[in-house]
């Protein structure tokens, strides 16, 4: 018997629950046999080996403590990103860098655009390899969101579109359709199901014609390049477009039930810190705006752009470090709690950018650690305060003499930094939110189950009635833990499959029939989550998931 096969039988026989008892586990495997230690991704391969020859019972917490980067799957979902071929962009604009053979505002290095090389581009390989990879690293995938990225989705030939989304499909389904709506049904109940979908495009590539043909893709999201909300900022920087066509695009998108992302860049030419500060403040004032997701991606300067030449020749200067910190901690006090904050700053090698605080890779992690600080600084006396001001600077360390989770004025509330994650306890008891806000000349009814201090986010709804008086979901999602669609409930590590969002959905009937008189209600539903939806009483019509309400 080799080293993996006594590792995962010791690790059964001695009910391993926790990270420690997995280490100790192969600690002890490794002396026994004088060797190192078993790596995670093995010891999964030999367990799945064992129990298709069923010399195992199915344990599917010691399959979550193999898990390699569970942080995949924490959100109830795996992401899946592809890059479309290198295609002419119309755009012109000063900050967007231009590398040859890779599709514009790419540059080599960003992991997804390697991987996209390595395969020449090609979508079925892609999805394939990447199902594969979180498959080995112990990952359910049954329920993918797709991102489709690449220039600008809408400037491509729809011959292409269609054909890149049904190799998606049929990477995902493990079969070749004969056409897109065949793949499409294939994966309704495939083990690998595209729950959602999402692209890239600009605003003024919105219209009708467009809508329709992305929600025949299964579209389910879109990532606007929005960059600013001034018109003398986007003239500067080359855009072609103005806030007209964002505002528009906006309420297209929203009226036929997506869900809407703007990609942000401060610190752009023609910009400055009050501006960028006050913009962020508009995104959620106006009722124009008003996205659900945000990328916020400051401007850096990298030698394939035209912005280059100015900050060679001293036009532009960037934020410094401190400043575009003290910014963005600025904008995410600000954020309500009905926007998720996707990103902040890409994953452009640092070696490539030659001027803007986005050299800093790891943005996110330093904001969330100044945040703690200055919480836990409003919790002592000026004196302690400025102790541990000078003690801790912009990156200071967790006071360790506090174990509390402060809940106070400092901490961001958009629903990424609010997930369960894995801090899911059958203990608290799941309680109802309702928000209400104007946005695109309809009603947003954005409802939520969280825990009572709302600290911890466990699934969310977004309806919408349009000015027509029409009734969308637009978004509904579980977080925690990723559970198999046909796994049992009966764990106490995810809030998944535990009924929150068949709930959520009653909860939107009754506001559309009661509150708004009226007898229909739709799902913009992805492709894969067709079949969940059918079991409530939904009938697919056209692209929709539809269900009567009389």
């Amino acid at each position: 018997m080799d080293i993996l096969e006594t590792t995962l039988k010791e690790l059964i026989r001695t009910g391993a629950k926790t990270p420690e008892d997995l280490a100790r586990t192969k600690r002890n495997a490794s002396k026994r046999f004088k060797t190192s230690f078993p790596d995670n991704i093995s010891l999964l391969k030999t367990y799945h080996e064992l129990l298709k020859k069923k010399k195992v019972e199915k344990h599917p917490l010691f399959e979550f403590l193999l898990q390699t980067r569970p942080v995949r799957s924490l959100s109830g979902i795996v992401n899946i990103s592809v890059l479309t071929k290198p295609y002419p962009c119309p755009g012109k604009c000063l900050y967007c860098p231009q590398e040859l053979g890779i599709p514009k505002s790419y540059v080599s290095g960003e992991p997804a655009v390697e991987r996209a090389k390595k395969l020449g581009f090609d979508p079925y390989l892609q999805v394939k390899l990447r199902v594969e990879m979180l498959k080995a690293e112990g990952h359910p995938t049954d329920k993918i969101e797709l991102r489709i990225m690449g220039g600008t989705w809408s400037y491509y030939q729809k011959p292409y579109r269609n054909w890149f989304v049904k190799r998606c499909f049929d990477a995902c389904n493990g079969k070749t359709a004969k056409g897109l709506k065949q793949a499409q049904r294939i994966n309704e109940n495939a083990k690998n199901r595209i729950i959602g979908l999402s692209v890239e495009t600009r605003p003024d590539f919105i219209n009708s014609s467009e809508i329709r043909h992305l929600r025949e893709l299964g579209t389910t999201m879109v990532e606007l390049g929005v960059q600013s909300t001034y018109d003398d900022v986007l003239r500067t920087n080359l855009r072609g477009h103005g806030t007209e066509e964002i505002v528009l695009a906006t309420k297209l998108l929203k009226d036929a039930g997506f869900k809407v992302l703007y990609q942000m860049m401060p610190n752009l030419p023609g910009s400055n810190l009050k501006k960028d500060e006050k913009m962020f403040e508009e995104l959620f004032g106006n009722p124009d705006f008003q996205p659900d997701l945000l990328k916020i991606y400051p401007c850096a300067v990298l030698k394939s752009a035209p912005l280059y030449k100015w900050w060679k020749s001293k036009k532009y200067k960037p934020y410094n470090f401190n400043q575009l910190v003290s910014l963005i901690k600025k904008i995410k006090l600000k954020i309500p709690r009905f926007v998720r904050i996707q990103r902040i700053s890409r994953d452009i090698p640092s070696q490539l950018i030659l001027a803007g605080p986005a050299k800093v890779s790891n943005l996110r992690q330093v904001l969330g650690e100044k945040m703690k600080f200055d919480e836990i600084s409003s919790h002592l006396s000026p004196r302690a305060a400025s102790r541990h001001s000078a003690k801790e600077g912009w990156q200071g360390e967790e006071d360790k003499s506090s174990s509390s989770s402060f809940a106070g004025a400092w901490q961001c509330k958009c629903i990424r930094c609010r997930e369960v994650k894995e801090k899911y306890s059958r203990k608290e008891k799941p309680c109802l939110f309702r928000e209400d806000y104007a946005a695109s000349r309809g009603k947003e009814i954005f409802l939520s189950f969280e825990n009572k201090t709302r600290a911890k986010l466990y699934s969310l709804l977004r309806l919408r009635i349009t000015s027509e008086n029409k009734a969308l979901i637009r978004e509904i999602h579980t977080y925690g833990r990723q559970l198999p669609i046909a796994e049992s409930a009966d764990f106490y590590f995810s809030p998944q499959h535990k009924g929150l969002g068949k709930k959520l959905i009653g909860q939107a009937e009754e506001i559309a029939k009661k509150e708004f008189k009226l007898n229909k209600i739709a799902v913009i539903s992805g492709v894969g989550a067709r079949e969940y939806y059918r079991k409530l009483g939904y009938k697919l019509q056209k692209t929709y998931m539809i269900k009567n309400l009389r």
